[in-house]
């Protein structure tokens, strides 16, 4: 009899041959490096012999390239046997252009003067270093068309840098430096974003807002960030959309979905347009999930931005976005396999019933801007947001746990050796959410020759319709579970009781307003070696709670004028974050209007390092940071669901270290990786409990609410315990690559790892969270064929190829090391009461084929 894996959730489970193809791609790549090549190197200096530091180097017309060192050497390897011609490139200096031609393995000395640039360089090339905020990452839009992207939504580039963590693929939620899903700002041409509540999974999720197609500018803070930015404890993502110039636009097709964005202006350069229409189904990576079903996922959603400038300083814009977001299945069955080496378990469950979501929201904002003076600009800014959610479902589960056999010798190993238990489980649920956000906000710009201003002011009005029914039902062996004291006939008997799980039946309206505002200034300090210094202060007032918050924030940065380019910065500041909804209903569906404010103080301090390898240019990023977190809201996460406790009754921190190197490890292409180190705990009000033995000497811990204590019991004050995100060390890596012979051929991998987080039994007792997911492990891979290349443009027999600016084709292998990652765990119980924690894993290894041009 063949034998069976017990274990198919480990990283030993390996397809071999994957494996030995990504291998096989690997060498190919490294020994056509080393053929056809030739060397060229030397030294580079300017008109009085000075030395010159990181001018770039490159082959015209071929990827790739090299830069000076601090001695202004350089060496770059270059295709031999054909006509080439080196280009040198420093700013405020001439472009130097040398042809050239060398036989294989040739190798030339060749030194450059550079000559200063008769163009004088714009004045705003040092008060750039001021207006970008210390505390951001600026990141490049072109990465999320090449990383290897499961969920298709532009937050997965996020997932790969410092002190952001995201344990499922499918989703485009993340959480920063030990905060939620909830604590992070995101913000699309000045106006902030919203995204769906009642989701519980990432296959339930749809589309993003952002459309990555119609991105032209990102800034990524994990923290410290400046007044200017709203009143959230974590994050902010600033997206600015793309001012079109001309007339273009773009096509994708693969096998999880399809999108198209056109853009242009008009003659008179007055009108502009930016539109795009996206349809995503996940229904191709549902299928690898270990519940089998029929899974209809329909995600789409269209958006546009405007612009008509009325005048020469005045110009109107239209922001608008309609998503529609679908979800059904209905599931047939289930089987995983759970527990140890010496007690293999196997859960199986055939399924009744199905699941329908719905998830639609409607975005739409105007934009005035007025340009007073050159350095003057106010704006008016007028949103609304809708959302329109409702999740309904009844399952019907009848499972058998089942213990297997695992002696080697046997010839049954691996096959069920005794039954455990049955049972059978309902899950209902009719909840409605609707949500609908009016705001109308003024902001404004001054820039000086010594200080910068900015300021704002903002009203929002915010009305909540919220209808919630939902329960569940354990059945097991003929006994519902929890039974009734009085229960005493079992299922035949016409008396029996039967108790209904987690009940929830509340109905809840809300209507508020919402006020605040902001003003800042920096400034810049010294003249060789600068200071860029920003302070400002923020308030907000909730009429709810009648709650006013002040957040003093500030930050310096230190730009030394030393030879190895380093900088340094430090921000701090306290951040308030007002409840929005779900803040305020705690595990039984009741509201709590008298929520406050929780706050966490800030503490940040970093360095940025440019240095030289390999002859090219590599940036080394590390910010140690610490968080005094107060008046917190303790929470439980379950998959993408955040329950509340609906109290401000706890206080914590968050300290870590993060690290980031990216550059062209490969030349001409970037990567980088990134490391994080994070420890975030919180001491919880009043969760003491009491604990005693028994008399077989079992430890009982009946929890603070157990009434009946006996006189030997002990209290337990359970104090600092980890937060749901304590996520202690995370490692990521975004790696490009190419074929030097054939450079149309590319490779993009992400790799992502995390040790496990916290989690326990269902139930509001915290202090029982004691346990870790497993560790969370995940290798992406993608494949392109550039067959019409942007950087480098030819003419085609075929017309129609000529329109277009670009044309590849790629193939995506998603969990590449086809690993069973654990984002929850669903608890059954068999008659004995014994609970048994069974892992729901994420998807398995997938393909996607993708096809996308540009013209």
């Amino acid at each position: 009899m063949t034998k069976k894996n017990l274990y198919p959730h480990t990283l030993l489970n390996i397809d071999l041959r994957v494996a030995i193809t990504f291998l096989f791609a690997v060498l190919t790549s490294t020994l056509a490096f080393a053929q056809d090549k030739a060397i060229v190197k030397g030294n580079v200096v300017d008109e009085a012999g000075k030395k010159l530091f990181g001018v770039n180097v490159s082959v015209l017309g071929f990827p790739g390239g090299s830069s000076t060192d601090d001695n202004g050497s350089y060496q770059i390897e270059v295709p031999s046997g054909k006509d080439i011609e080196l280009a040198f490139s420093f700013i405020g200096m001439q472009l130097k252009r040398i042809p050239a031609r060398l036989e294989p393995n040739e190798s030339l000395s060749l030194d450059i003067i550079m000559q200063k640039s008769s163009t004088p360089l714009p004045a705003v090339e040092v008060k750039d270093r001021q207006r970008t905020p210390v505390t951001f990452i600026k990141l490049d839009p072109k990465s999320v068309e090449q990383i290897p992207n499961a969920s298709g939504n532009f937050e997965a580039i996020l997932k790969t840098f410092p002190g952001v963590v995201s344990n499922n693929e499918l989703s485009s939620q993340y959480s920063v430096r030990g905060g939620n899903y909830d604590e992070n700002l995101v913000y699309v041409n000045d106006v902030e974003i919203y995204r769906p509540y009642l989701i519980r999974s990432g296959q339930q999720e749809g589309l993003s807002f952002i459309n990555p197609d119609m991105v032209e500018s990102v800034l990524f803070s994990a923290g410290g960030f400046d007044a200017a930015y709203g009143d959230k404890m974590s994050s902010v993502l600033d997206i600015t959309y793309r001012r079109p110039e001309k007339f273009g636009g773009s096509v994708y097709l693969g096998l999880q979905g399809a999108g198209f964005h056109l853009e242009g202006l008009s003659k008179n350069e007055r009108f502009s347009y930016l539109t795009g229409v996206r349809y995503k189904t996940n229904q191709y990576i549902l299928r690898s999930l270990e519940t089998k079903g029929e899974y209809k996922p329909n995600f789409a959603d269209a958006q546009a931005l405007l612009n008509y400038k009325l005048t020469k300083r005045t110009e109107i814009s239209l922001l608008g976005n309609y998503s529609f977001n679908q979800y059904q299945v209905v599931p047939e069955n289930r089987e995983t396999e759970f527990g140890t080496v010496n007690e293999a378990l196997r859960l199986t469950i055939y399924f009744d019933g199905q699941e329908v979501d719905k998830y639609n929201t409607l975005t739409g904002a105007v934009t005035l801007s007025h340009n007073v003076t050159d350095s003057f600009n106010i704006k008016f800014i007028a949103s609304a947001y809708r959302s329109d959610e409702n999740e309904s479902f009844d399952i019907l589960g009848q499972y058998f746990i089942d213990e297997l056999e695992n002696d080697l010798s046997s010839d049954n190993f691996g096959d069920v050796a005794f039954n455990r238990g049955i049972g059978t489980f309902l899950d209902h649920a009719r909840n409605e959410l609707d949500i609908n956000v009016y705001s109308f906000e003024h902001k404004g710009s001054l820039q000086s020759q010594v200080v910068d201003w900015k300021w704002g002011a903002r009203y929002q009005h915010e009305k909540i319709n919220d209808l919630i029914s939902e329960w569940n039902y354990i059945d097991s062996a003929e006994y519902s579970l929890p039974h009734p004291p009085d229960n005493i006939g079992g299922a035949g008997d016409p008396n029996q009781l039967i108790e209904l799980q987690e009940v929830i039946k509340t109905r809840s309206k809300l209507s508020s307003n919402r006020m605040s505002g902001f003003i800042q200034g920096s400034l810049l300090l010294g003249k060789s070696e600068l200071f860029s210094v920003t302070g400002g202060l923020r308030a907000n007032y909730w009429d709810l709670n009648d709650e006013l918050v002040i957040s003093p924030r500030a930050s310096i940065a230190f730009f030394p004028d030393w030879e190895k380019r380093w900088n340094f910065r430090f921000a701090t500041g306290i951040y308030f974050q007002p409840p929005f909804y779900r803040e305020l209903r705690d595990f039984q569906g009741n509201v709590h209007t008298d929520v406050k404010a929780q706050k966490s103080i800030h503490f940040i301090l970093g360095a940025d390092h440019t240095f030289l390898a390999w002859g090219r240019e590599f940036k080394f990023v590390t910010e140690g940071y610490y968080k005094k977190l107060e008046n917190l809201v303790p929470y439980k996460i379950d998959n993408l669901r955040i329950r509340y406790f609906g109290e401000n009754n706890s206080d914590g921190y968050a300290t870590g270290v993060d690290f980031r190197i990216n550059g062209d490890f490969v030349p001409g292409v970037q990567s980088w990786a990134s490391l994080s180190f994070l420890k975030t705990e919180e001491d919880i009000r009043n969760d003491d409990y009491y604990k005693y033995y028994n008399s077989d000497g079992d430890l009982i811990v009946p929890g603070y609410t157990f009434n009946d204590i006996p006189t030997d019991s002990s209290l337990v004050s359970p104090g600092n315990i980890a937060r749901p995100t304590d996520q202690r060390l995370t490692f990521s890596l975004f790696f490009q690559d190419y074929l030097p012979k054939f450079p149309t051929f590319k490779m993009n991998l992400t790799l992502v790892y995390g040790t496990g987080l916290p989690f326990g039994p269902p139930g509001e007792d915290r202090y029982k969270d004691l346990l870790r997911f497993p560790s969370y492990r995940r290798v992406d891979i993608g494949f392109q064929k550039i067959i019409i290349d942007e950087d480098n443009p030819k003419d085609h027999r075929l017309k129609f190829a000529n329109k277009l600016k670009s044309l590849w084709i790629g193939l995506e292998i998603f969990n590449l090391l086809q690993v069973n990652n654990t984002v929850s765990y669903l608890w059954v119980t068999d008659v004995t009461n014994r609970t048994y924690a069974v892992p729901n894993y994420l998807s398995a290894r997938t393909l996607n084929l993708r096809l996308q041009a540009r013209f």
